[in-house]
Formats: C-alpha cells, structure tokens, sequence
C-alpha cells in the first residue's frame, strides 16, 4: 500500500471537515424552521369541576400545556401554541385576549382569530364533563382553531394590550 502524499491527506481532511459543516447547518436549520409541539398530545386530563370556573376566565393548566374556559356555560380547550408559527400565547389580563408575542397575533376569549398572520383561531381539544361535573380534556382529539371571522365569542378588550409590557 503506497503512502499517501501530504496534499493527499489535506484533500480528504477538507472534504470530511465540509461534509461535517453541511450536516451541523442541515441540523440547525431544521431545528429552527420545524413547527414547535404543544407537548400535550396523547394525555386526558382531569381539569377540576365545571362550577370551579367563572365564566370567560381562562386557566392554564401546565400539565397539558392549554387554556380552558368556560364559555356560554360551556368549557372549551384551547392549545397555547399559536397556528402561526407555534409560539406559546399567553392570555392577557388586561386586554382579556390571547396575545402572541412573537408575531401580534391576537386571539378573543374563545380562541378565534382577530388580528394578525395565524391563519385561524387557536386550535382545540376535546372536552367532556362526566357525571360528577369534572371537566376532561382529551388531547388525543385536536381540531382546527375557528376560521377568520366566526366571532362566536367576540366581545370588546376589557383595556389596553400586554404587548410592549416586560
């Protein structure tokens, strides 16, 4: 077997190093443009009874990563991730609505789109309330947010908006 030249061992040192550098940037660019999970798939969860909820005031639940509220007497589940892109939303006490941060979408009581690019309402979870008034959450079963327009649930901000607030 014939000892390789110097210029030999560079030249395959820069194709494995530039092999390597494609694969870390492939990487990182999937990383950063792939939707972000909700991480509350497959769970059914026990959201306490339908009488512990006020009426239009929502309540995270962290184990399954949603917001329920009850809505015309009825509780409805909505993901925290934004249609958008999958940022987390959070609810605004001030304004009562679902602020997105990183892009300004805006989200009434019920989850339906107001403003902003997401493409519709925030989306939802199957939602139960069994014989002893307890809400359950099947997260298992997700549906599309409510188009632009349906406004179900629209009614004017309570005050001023959270963004621009640290």
């Amino acid at each position: 077997m014939a000892d390789k030249t110097r210029r030999e061992v560079l030249r395959t040192g820069w194709k494995i190093g530039g092999g390597l550098l494609v694969a870390a940037a492939g990487a990182t660019a999937y990383e950063a443009l792939r939707p972000l999970t909700s991480g509350a798939t497959g769970r059914v969860i026990e959201a306490g009874k339908i009488g512990s909820y006020s009426e239009g005031v929502p309540r995270y639940l962290p184990e399954g990563r949603l917001y329920v509220v009850k809505l015309k007497g009825e509780p409805v589940a909505l993901s925290q991730k934004c249609p958008h892109l999958g940022c987390r939303v959070p609810y605004c006490e001030s304004s009562g609505r679902f602020e997105c941060p990183c892009h300004g979408s805006v989200f009434d009581i019920g989850g339906e789109i107001i403003q902003g690019p997401s493409p519709r309402g925030m989306d939802r979870y199957e939602v139960t309330v069994d014989k002893t008034n307890t809400v359950i959450v099947n997260t298992n079963v997700e549906t599309n947010g409510p188009d632009p327009g349906a406004h179900e649930y629209l009614t004017p901000p309570k005050g001023p908006a959270c963004k621009g607030k640290s």
